[in-house]
């Protein structure tokens, strides 16, 4: 099991940059749009470096559900390797078979 305060922190990282995304795809929009005058591109750039860094969606990472591992995830499953084979061993996960010769 990961530390508590790591998938605390992964989720409100992840909190903020949903509530970011908006505005920072407008200011992405605009410093890309070469059709508008210089100090407007410079002004967004401006804005977008004043917003907070966690507001980017790259700063989190993908988490097992399960036991909270950043490692080896399957997106797929939305969980680790060592998750999904326990899991899958059970019989708990749909249309997965633990295959052994």
């Amino acid at each position: 099991m990961a530390r508590l305060s790591s998938i605390n922190t992964n989720n409100r990282r992840k909190d903020i940059a949903q509530k970011h995304a908006a505005r920072r795809e407008k200011l992405k929009e605009i410093i890309s749009n070469k059709d508008l005058p210089l100090e407007d591109r410079i002004q967004a750039t401006v804005k977008l470096s004043e917003m907070p860094r966690n507001g980017s969606k790259i700063r989190f990472r993908n988490r097992c559900e399960v036991s909270g591992r950043p490692r080896a995830f399957y997106r797929k499953f939305r969980m680790s390797r060592i998750a999904l084979r326990e899991l899958g061993s059970l019989g708990l996960i749909p249309g997965l078979t633990k295959s052994s010769w």
